[in-house]
């Protein structure tokens, strides 16, 4: 969902204009870049989601594995990668905290399901139609609940509970957090280390090694640095099988109609901001090649059937994700395989490497994760909304205030309904100006904008307000639409001011053709 450079990296894609066999390479390659980055990240978004922690980097894992696999496979977007995404992180967490996380998975599925029915009914486009300033206000407000609840992951504290008091609570647990009675806390090293390469890898390194990617690299000098250096502090937690891991769907405890009332509306919210994530990025890789273009429906459909499966097995929601997918285009990708087989390379490493994964700090993931909020937070995007208009900015703002303030759904919604209102006032807009001759004999009148229902009341003062025996001339040249309502109105006071000893010059057929009137 970030804005992206519409510049072409990579070649156009068709069967026919290279051998398998370089395609094949290519992807292989490109696959091995995209596991590096998605692996720390599957971790991370597991942690910051409220998994417990004994599950959460299989539940992790298994979610990319899906997504790689399933929808990398099957889906209509050939270059996106799918998987754990940092902003829903935020809802899942949310939910987990209301209802349990015994009932993410069955949110998921009943999300999923919903995707799919609305990607085979063809409403992939619809989930597209949504404001820039809301969808930036989004990812700021995501990126604020990010930050705050990380940061004390970051030094093996735990969140406090909501935005506000997350982000109240960071003085306090920096401080408590960062120190020891025997001095800097082995946390604190680790998220310092981390912080530092996220920083300051790509701006420092050969331009050769720029294509390792930088939360690999911070992971692995975290973990290091952690293992020699002896450091006390919280690890990740994989379980003996991934299998362990799973938690099938329940329906205990779900007797009421308000209980399965909660749960579905639950899952619609994630449907919908899940939906619009994944099709946001997919029109931003979209831009980033020259190759296929998303068939949106699609991709829809095949995330739902991801997200039914995430849900059955009890793991995360999915969607597509844009630091993967644009690792993916800028290693080289070539076809949808790339996506496959990182899904692949997820499913090696949790099987293989279980031992290794065990020594990874979860300061290390929490710091990745508080470097990708701080990215989110970009407030300087007011700047440019500006320039459309102070209400945008508004609605930016209050997108995001509400968002911390109460959750991510009653953010969005919110957001959207002043951007409706917005747009309701835009269209209905109607200036009026009066011309009066030197005589005071004539008077133009010129109308500009949406002559609708809504402004027969301002249309009126403005008519009444003229005098009786003058001579109006009504333009109407710059009026973009006209209802029956201001047509009635204008008709009924022509005959009045006839009768007045005044008169009415007004290009009817004109109007006309700007009313539904025919």
């Amino acid at each position: 969902m970030a804005q992206l450079d519409s510049t072409p990296s990579s070649p156009p894609v068709s069967p026919g204009n290279a051998g398998r066999q370089g395609h094949l390479a290519a992807d292989v390659l490109a696959s091995v870049v995209v596991f590096l980055v998605a692996l720390p990240l599957c971790m991370g978004v597991a942690l910051a989601s409220g998994v417990p922690p004994e599950k959460a980097a299989s539940v992790g894992i298994i979610t990319g594995i899906i997504g790689g696999v399933l929808v990398g496979l099957l889906g209509g977007s050939p270059f996106q990668v799918s998987g754990p995404a940092a902003g829903l992180s935020v809802v899942v967490y949310e939910l987990a905290r209301t209802h349990g996380y015994e009932r993410v998975g069955l949110i998921v599925l009943i999300a999923g399901s919903i995707q799919f029915m609305a990607g085979v009914f063809k409403l992939g486009q619809w989930f597209r139609a949504v404001s820039p300033p809301v969808i930036q206000g989004m990812l700021s407000g995501i990126g604020l609940l990010i930050f705050g609840s990380q940061f004390h992951i970051m030094l093996d504290g735990k969140p406090l509970g909501g935005g506000v008091a997350n982000l109240v609570g960071i003085p306090q647990a920096a401080w408590r957090g960062a120190f020891t009675p025997t001095g800097v806390s082995g946390s604190a090293i680790v998220a310092v280390v981390t912080l530092l390469i996220l920083l300051f890898w790509k701006s420092t390194v050969p331009k050769k090694l720029k294509i390792v990617p930088a939360p690999l690299v911070a992971v692995i000098a975290a973990t290091l640095v952690a293992t020699f250096a002896h450091l006390e502090m919280k690890r990740v937690d994989l379980p003996e099988r991934l299998l362990d891991a799973v938690q099938w769907p329940s329906l205990a405890g779900l007797e009421s109609w308000h209980d399965w009332r909660t749960i579905l509306a639950a899952g619609a919210a994630m449907a919908i901001i899940a939906s619009a994530e994944t099709l946001l990025c997919a029109s931003a890789v979209d831009r980033m090649h020259t190759g296929q273009r998303t068939n949106y429906d699609r991709e829809l459909a095949v995330q739902g059937l991801g997200n039914m499966l995430s849900g059955f097995l009890g793991a995360l929601p999915m969607t597509g994700v844009i630091v993967r997918s644009s690792a993916n285009v800028e290693a080289g990708a070539r076809t949808k395989w790339s996506a496959v087989f990182h899904g692949v390379w997820l499913l090696v490493a949790v099987t293989l490497l279980t031992g290794v994964l065990r020594q990874v700090p979860t300061s290390a993931l929490a710091a990745i994760l508080v470097y990708t909020g701080v990215k989110l937070m970009n407030f300087g995007v007011a700047r440019q909304l500006v320039k459309y208009g102070r209400f945008k900015v508004v609605i930016y703002v209050a997108t995001v205030v509400l968002i911390v303030l109460t959750d991510l759904l009653t953010g969005v919604v919110c957001g959207l309904v002043l951007a409706t209102g917005w747009l309701l006032h835009t269209l209905s807009h109607l200036e009026i100006q009066r011309e009066d001759s030197a005589d005071g004999g004539s008077i133009n009148i010129r109308l500009r904008g949406a002559a609708t229902f809504f402004r027969v009341p301002q249309l009126a003062k403005a008519l009444e307000s003229l005098p009786a025996n003058a001579t109006i001339h009504v333009r109407v040249e710059e009026v973009t639409f006209i209802d029956h309502a201001c047509l009635d109105l204008l008709n009924n006071w022509k005959q009045q001011h006839q009768k007045l000893g005044g008169q009415l010059v007004l290009d009817w057929d004109s109007l006309a053709a700007r009313s539904t009137v025919r």
